[in-house]
């Protein structure tokens, strides 16, 4: 599965000042991507605030977004929940045309045990017109897939054939990396680890910092990808003070400060969240304004 390796990046919705999704910025995000040599899009994940989208919406971003990127790049589908029987059924009847694969997120609040999610994946697998990438993010989720499920389902299912791992765990990642079979992709889903995690054998990223600085973190991950450590690490400590303060009040708060100052969205976002506090947008926008300075020397 080539065309999941390298820089993925999880897509912000970006809405207007009324709270409305705004369809023309849309593909001024799209094309700020693959100017920035991103090597695929995740559509309708966490980053999208998704959990506030309504059916029609989601179905009206899938289709601005297909009809924006032309078929430049892959395009990757979020598909998750914690209703196993409603999924199956979203993923035997909706039209996933314009899609290379789905990305599939753990069941949240439930917290199944590993056989819950093993059976969960399963059901999923069983049912997918599309290959899967699992996506383990045990902060948000409250349930951890454990490495040992992970091969199972690897092993088990020729459709799942990858992982976004975002546990924030290196042990844990090194593990994975150590026991999936050889065609099984595992994908950091932590911009900061996403370094190290290469460079220790997994093969990409679905980043959240790619929505804002594609090109300089496409650098980063395909320096790693191709073995040079010390242009891909002196890149990554030009951006390790924004990529940290992205999160410091949780996704995709931050972020959205940063696309706001290039101009592509507004900084708005749905309850329960809300945009950063004063003192986060003028740390962000100090600490940005560096880095376009950085580059333009």
């Amino acid at each position: 599965m080539k065309q999941f390796e390298g820089h993925g990046v999880a897509m912000i919705t970006p809405f207007t000042n009324e709270g409305l999704v705004d369809f023309e910025a849309i593909p001024k995000v799209i094309n700020h991507l693959c100017a920035g040599s991103v090597n695929y899009i995740v559509v309708l994940g966490t980053t999208a605030e998704t959990a506030t989208l309504s059916k029609v919406e989601k179905k009206q971003i899938v289709e601005k977004t297909i009809e924006a990127t032309a078929g430049r790049i892959p395009l990757v589908l979020g598909v998750g929940g914690n209703n196993t029987h409603e999924l199956v059924a979203e993923l035997k009847s909706n039209d996933f045309d314009g899609f290379s694969a789905i990305l599939s997120v753990t069941p949240y609040y439930n917290r199944p045990n590993q056989e819950g999610l093993y059976q969960h994946f399963k059901a999923l697998s069983l049912a997918a017109p599309l290959p899967i990438i699992l996506y383990n993010v045990p902060a948000r989720t409250g349930v951890n897939l454990e490495p040992e499920t992970v091969v199972r389902l690897a092993q088990d299912f020729d459709n799942i054939v990858a992982l976004k791992e975002a546990s924030g765990d290196f042990q844990q990642a090194q593990t994975l990396i150590k026991s999936v079979p050889s065609d099984f992709l595992i994908l950091s889903g932590d911009d900061e680890i996403s370094l190290p995690m290469i460079l220790a054998g997994a093969r990409g990223v679905i980043s959240v910092i790619g929505n804002a600085i594609p090109a300089e973190f496409s650098r980063i991950i395909h320096s790693a990808l191709e073995g040079d450590s010390k242009l891909a690490y002196s890149h990554q400590y030009a951006i390790l003070d924004l990529i940290r303060m992205i999160y410091l009040e949780g996704n995709p708060v931050g972020i959205k400060v940063l696309m706001k100052a290039l101009e592509l969205c507004d900084n708005v976002l749905r309850l329960p969240l809300v945009k950063a506090s004063e003192g986060l947008i003028e740390k962000l926008n100090h600490e940005f304004s560096l880095l376009k300075h950085f580059q333009n020397d």
